[in-house]
This record gives C-alpha cells, sequence and structure tokens, in this order.
C-alpha cells in the first residue's frame, strides 16, 4: 500500500469522524430546538436562518471548486489566487445579501413582521458563511483537513453551548435560538482568516489574471455547486413559501434526521476531489468507482437503521408533535442515498478537467424539482416535496451514468461491491492500527 494511499485513507478517517461528530451535534441542537419551540417555532426559526446559508452556497459563482483546482495546479501562484478569492468573496456575498434583503418580503409573506425582521437582519452573515465555503477549499487543497474540520465542527459546538443554557433558564425563542446559530461564525471566520494569512500570505500583483483564472474554471463548474445548494435547500425554500411555520418545522425534522447519512459521501468528496486532480483518467475512474461502492454501501446499512427505527426516534428525539414526519422520512433516506452517490461520481468529471458537462447535466435534472414541488406539495403537502426531490436525483444519476461513457469515454463505474473493496479497507485499517501500536510502543520506550 502506497503512502499517498494510506494518507489519503487516513484523510478521509479523520473527515468520517468529524462528520460523525458534527451529526452528533447537529442531533443535538435539533432535539433542543424542535422540543423546546415545537413545530411552529422550529419553522419560524428555520426561516429566519435559512436565508443567508441558501445564499452564501447558492451565488458562490464555483469559487470554492476554482480554488481547489488551481491552487492544486498552480500552486506557485497560490498568493495572487488567494488575494482574488477573498475579494470575490467580499463582492459576492456583498450583492448576495442586498438581493435577499429585497426578496424576503416577496418570499415568507405568511410569517410575522419579526420573523422577517431578524431574517434580513441575519443576511449580514453572508459573507461569513462564503468565507468559510473558500476558506475550507483553500486549506483542502493543501491537505489541511484538520483545520478544516475544526471550523465545521466549532459551529455547531458552540451553538449547542448557545442553546442548553438557554433552554435551561426557559429564554429559549425562535428569535434567541437563531441568535446561537449565527453568532460563533464569526470567531471561527476570523480564525479561519488568520490561518490562511499564514499559509497563503495573500497578495494583489496579479489580480486581474488571477481572477480570470478563478472564474474561467468557476463558471463552468458553477452549475455543480449551485444544483448540490438546490438539491439541500431548494426543497426547503419551497415549503417554507407554500406551506405554514408548523409544518415547516416538521419537514426540517425529517430532513435533519435523513440528512445524518450524509456524512459518508461528503468526507469522501472532500478527500477524493484535491487527490485526484492531474491523475490519468483510468486512475480517476477507479478512485470514484472505489470510493462511490464503500460510501453507498455504509449508507444503505445506515439509512435502513434509520427507517426502521425512524418512528420512535421521531417521538424519542423529538417529541410527539413530530409523528407526522414518519412517510416522508422513508422517501428522504432513499433520496439521500441516490444523491451522495451522484455526487462523489461528480468529482471525477470535475477532477478531469470538464466541470461544464457536469454542470449541464445536473441542471438538466435539478430543473425537474421547482416544477415537480409546485405542482406536488399543493396536492401532497410534505410527502409531494419529498417526492418531487427523489425524483430530481433519480434524473441527475441516470444523467451522470449516462455521461461517463458518452463524454468522457469511460466506462460506468463498477456500482457493485467487490471483494477487493473489503479487502482493501481492512488492509488499511489493520495497517493503521499497526502503525500506531508501533508508536506507542516507541512513546512507552
Amino acid at each position: 500500500m502506497s503512502a499517498k494511499n494510506m494518507s489519503a485513507t487516513a484523510a478521509f478517517a479523520q473527515s468520517a469522524a468529524t462528520k460523525l461528530l458534527i451529526i452528533g451535534l447537529n442531533a443535538a441542537t435539533g432535539i433542543v430546538t424542535a422540543r423546546a419551540l415545537a413545530p411552529t417555532g422550529r419553522g419560524e426559526l428555520s426561516a429566519m436562518i435559512l436565508s443567508y446559508s441558501f445564499l452564501a452556497c447558492a451565488l458562490t459563482l464555483g469559487l470554492p471548486s476554482a480554488l481547489t483546482y488551481q491552487l492544486r495546479k498552480k500552486p506557485e501562484d497560490a498568493s495572487d489566487l488567494l488575494g482574488a478569492g477573498l475579494i470575490l468573496c467580499l463582492l459576492i456575498s456583498g450583492i448576495s445579501a442586498i438581493i435577499g434583503f429585497f426578496f424576503l418580503p416577496l418570499w415568507i409573506p405568511q410569517y410575522s413582521p419579526t420573523v422577517l425582521f431578524y431574517a434580513r437582519v441575519f443576511l449580514l452573515n453572508t459573507p461569513v458563511a462564503l468565507f468559510f465555503l473558500i476558506g475550507r477549499a483553500a486549506v483542502e487543497s493543501r491537505n489541511g483537513f484538520s483545520a478544516s474540520n475544526f471550523s465545521l465542527f466549532g459551529a455547531p459546538a458552540a451553538t449547542l453551548a448557545g442553546l442548553i443554557p438557554l433552554k435551561l433558564m426557559g429564554r429559549l425563542t425562535p428569535v434567541s435560538a437563531a441568535w446561537c446559530y449565527v453568532l460563533p461564525g464569526i470567531p471561527l471566520a476570523l480564525w479561519m482568516l488568520v490561518h490562511i494569512l499564514r499559509i497563503f500570505k495573500p497578495r494583489f500583483h496579479s489580480f486581474f489574471a488571477s481572477v480570470r483564472l478563478l472564474l474561467s474554471y468557476g463558471v463552468r463548474s458553477y452549475g455543480i455547486d449551485l444544483c448540490g445548494t438546490m438539491s439541500l435547500y431548494v426543497d426547503q425554500a419551497l415549503v417554507v413559501r407554500l406551506l405554514t411555520p408548523d409544518l415547516m418545522g416538521i419537514y426540517v425534522v425529517a430532513l435533519s434526521l435523513s440528512r445524518l447519512l450524509n456524512a459518508f459521501h461528503t468526507s469522501v468528496v472532500m478527500v477524493l476531489f484535491p487527490r485526484a486532480v492531474s491523475r490519468p483518467p483510468i486512475e480517476v475512474l477507479e478512485m470514484t468507482g472505489r470510493a462511490v461502492r464503500i460510501t453507498t454501501v455504509l449508507t444503505v446499512v445506515c439509512g435502513l437503521g434509520i427507517v426502521a427505527a425512524g418512528p420512535k426516534l421521531l417521538v424519542m428525539l423529538y417529541g410527539a408533535d413530530y409523528r407526522g414526519a414518519t412517510g416522508i422520512l422513508r422517501i428522504l433516506v432513499l433520496e439521500v442515498i441516490l444523491s451522495g452517490a451522484t455526487q462523489v461520481m461528480s468529482q471525477a468529471f470535475m477532477a478531469l478537467g470538464r466541470p461544464g458537462v457536469i454542470t449541464a447535466l445536473q441542471a438538466i435534472g435539478l430543473s425537474l424539482t421547482i416544477p415537480l414541488m409546485l405542482l406536488m406539495i399543493p396536492k401532497l403537502g410534505l410527502t409531494g416535496a419529498a417526492l418531487a426531490l427523489l425524483i430530481s436525483t433519480c434524473a441527475r444519476l441516470t444523467f451522470v451514468l449516462a455521461s461517463f461513457p458518452l463524454l468522457l469515454k469511460l466506462p460506468v463505474p463498477d456500482l457493485l461491491v467487490q471483494r477487493k473493496d473489503i479487502t482493501g479497507v481492512s488492509q488499511q485499517i489493520l495497517r493503521g492500527l499497526a502503525v500506531r501500536r508501533t508508536a506507542n510502543a516507541a512513546i512507552e520506550i
């Protein structure tokens, strides 16, 4: 086993462990807010904090992917690329916040003036949310997964630390809970900025040339970022628009429980894309296929557990008010499994410098989501939202699979788990344990 493979496995293991920690933290914050606020209050909380998260992710112009790609391809230009990326981050996030300020009253007219007011106030957090996406992309390009992971779990940990005292004092409201979600990002963003300044020493000597480099790749890959964001947020955005706050609260709880399964796929994507850049196509295909097979098996096993225990989990963790989420939870679990596999396979196109292809293909599939939801939510309510999301994900998965032979001239990755996958993972785990035992023995000596 090569050192590169071992380091990649270690990076994945660390990222997966971090995702599991984040899962636990997010589950805890979800339980606290769901029980304290009831479905209506939970829906109001989501309406207040959804807008800045959605805008930051939806209007990236592909900068995170572009930074990862260009920093790996042109490490000698890292300082100029980072300088340009930071300026673009400020410009894009500022424009996004202004758009959101004028658009929000049209989007959530059924919510109270207080909810609308704070939803607008929290748009000031848009630059922080976008900066985290760019900052993590930068440090991951240098294999700085520890710093990236710390920024990921630091915010939910601080949020939980703020929610619990308010709950115990009986002062947890939708507004106070929203502040607990927003404020922790500020000190973490400052820490990330100092970390980046120390590593990359951003400068602006070739600003316009660096901007062109970033946008040339970013605009072509932007559709993937946008599709990913829309697949994560468009359902919530339409549910918050079309249904009442209490139904929004129930939907968010079911969605949160199903999204626990994202840990495996997002951990792989974090490691796979930077390491696959500049490798031969066959090697990229092999890496992608192995990643899809292993993560899908893990996700299916965990998904079956969530489906089986779903009704009891919802009542036990969130309360009897959320019993109505049982039906849509089953649909959302299947959707997460398929969308995760699609996300992992998309990294092959990104790594081979063909982001525009996957952008177009995913956009076709995602374009089904909005009309399907507008058609199905009024008729079927929350079930319609979940089904629309599943149908769209199936379309995107079909397009991605068909694109391997048609556009990359490569065979479709084998999706059935193989003995060598299990053997390889087992060998890497055993070698990792052996290295740790050797290190511990050396310390004792």
